[in-house]
């Protein structure tokens, strides 16, 4: 069985550490698992109910419900801005919490990882993206935890991808939700 991950990046800067750490993800996945990187989260409008009405859903906002809705499982990238999520990630969890109960992530294995500039590597914006997954309707893996510190001089000069030690630790981390998407399946 093939599995399909969707990676979604917190952050929409060009050289951010995050989305080489999600191009590393789609790299290095193990055989039979597809990670694959949104891209257009910046064109994707705040959530309101007003214009999440059947029919004039905003495209862009459509296109992610859409491939949440095609992938077995989500894992989330995220720095932290000012302590916690940034919006552009936690404005995604809202468009994907909705339909209220039956959203694209309902009940999907959702993992959170990242890399930051300070010396504990996000953990305040990883603990919150959980949260918000969690009460989104995302089945949280808890057992994910990755945490890189010290992002810009530790991929200053280098890739993700490149570091041996961070390869490894993202290779176990989409082995293990692949793992979760067949645990859901057989649920």
């Amino acid at each position: 069985m093939s599995v399909r991950i969707l990676a979604l990046v917190g952050s929409v800067r060009a050289g951010s550490h995050n989305r080489q750490l999600a191009e590393a993800a789609v790299k290095l996945a193990p055989a039979g698992t597809e990670v694959q990187l949104f891209e257009g989260l910046a064109e994707i409008p705040f959530y309101n109910e007003d214009i999440d009405v059947e029919g004039s859903v905003p495209a862009a906002a459509l296109r992610l419900r859409e491939a949440a809705g095609e992938a077995g499982a989500l894992l989330l990238f995220t720095p932290e801005y000012n302590g916690t999520i940034p919006a552009v990630l936690k404005n995604a969890i809202d468009w994907l919490s909705r339909p209220y109960g039956a959203g694209a992530i309902s009940g999907k294995p959702v993992a959170v990882v990242g890399t930051a500039l300070g010396q504990y590597g996000g953990v305040w914006a990883h603990d919150d993206t959980r949260k918000s997954v969690g009460v989104a309707g995302g089945k949280v893996v808890e057992d994910i935890k990755l945490s890189i510190p010290g992002s810009a001089t530790r991929f200053g000069a280098t890739h993700p991808a490149d570091d041996a030690e961070v390869a490894a630790q993202l290779t176990e981390v989409v082995a293990h939700l692949q793992g979760q998407v067949g645990e859901a399946a057989a649920a």
